[in-house]
């Protein structure tokens, strides 16, 4: 099985740089055979045609605003359809737009998972706000947690071999 883990969001705009700083952890750590991390950083467009090489899953991981208290962390599942007028807007590449352009594109995006951290502060600057910063390494656990479930699912109960082989 191979499973994309995706950083997304802008460096420089404060708490929008957290995707970039888990996969930046993320890429530290010794994770399982066929799991590649990558920084797409604010590369939306580049994210969506790297989508088109069929991943079994992947799982973003970006700065959602949602109204929970700032390192609030949250899983969700967005799809195509989440794009209400099916534009694609460069500099403004949300996840729902990039899977949008990738399924333009004929990618086969399998299971797509987006941890998301409810920011504090996304003004201009490089430094994470406190409550971000300490969601960093929960943000970074719960994505092996789910790298692990998307293992484990794809493993069949009855023979228990993976069911890609």
């Amino acid at each position: 099985m191979t499973i994309l883990v995706a950083g997304c969001g802008n460096i420089f705009l404060g708490d929008d740089g957290f995707g970039s700083v888990v996969a930046r952890r993320l890429t530290g750590m010794v994770l399982p055979e066929g799991v590649t991390v990558t920084d797409f950083g604010i590369g939306g467009i580049h994210l969506a045609y790297e989508l088109t090489g069929g991943y079994a899953a992947t799982i973003l991981i970006d700065a959602v605003p949602r109204g929970g208290p700032p390192g609030t962390l949250y899983v969700l599942r967005p799809a195509p359809g989440d794009v209400a007028d099916g534009s694609v807007d460069a500099h403004d590449m949300t996840p729902e737009a990039v899977l949008a352009l990738a399924a333009t594109l004929d990618g086969t995006t399998g299971q797509v998972l987006l941890v998301g951290c409810e920011p504090a502060d996304t003004s201009p600057g490089m430094d994470l706000s406190p409550p971000v910063a300490d969601a960093v390494a929960p943000a970074a656990d719960l994505v092996l947690d789910l790298i692990h479930e998307e293992l484990v699912s794809d493993v069949e109960p009855s023979t228990g071999r993976r069911g890609d082989q």
